[in-house]
């Protein structure tokens, strides 16, 4: 694997890992809106990776966001009798985010991101390194 791969790997795991926390943020910001524009509750969303070769190297392997899905967790029903979105039984259908859950998505993501600028400060390190070597 060239160390030029290496660059290729960290920019594509950026760019998943970017995706990932901005659906954390959306996941967040909609934990407790009653309905969305369709006027269903919001259901949260989940990002699914998948390994992908990277150029013509079959040992240098990237990720790539494979697709975005809603989660298949039930809504939460929360009692509140006043309010207009209830059910018949005073129950109002939330979305069904975890918002301990999308704390640590968040942390994770932004981490692993953080990790990937890391590898690739050191990629470029070793590159120029190498470069003086000769001089």
């Amino acid at each position: 694997m060239s160390l030029f791969d290496v660059f290729g790997i960290a920019s594509s795991a950026m760019h998943a890992q970017s995706l990932r926390l901005n659906t954390t943020a959306s996941n967040m910001a909609n934990a407790d809106s009653v309905a969305g524009p369709d006027g269903q509750p919001y259901r949260a969303k989940q990002v699914v990776f998948q390994a992908r070769q990277q150029g013509n190297n079959p040992y240098a392997q990237g990720v790539q966001v494979l697709q975005v899905v809603e989660s298949a967790a039930p809504l939460r029903m929360v009692y509140d009798p006043k309010s207009p979105a209830a059910n018949k039984d005073g129950y109002v259908s939330m979305p069904n985010v975890d918002v301990v859950e999308e704390m640590t998505n968040m942390i994770s993501s932004s981490r692993a991101y953080q990790t990937d600028v890391e590898m690739m400060n050191t990629a470029k390190t070793m590159l120029q390194k190498a470069l003086t070597i000769g001089s």
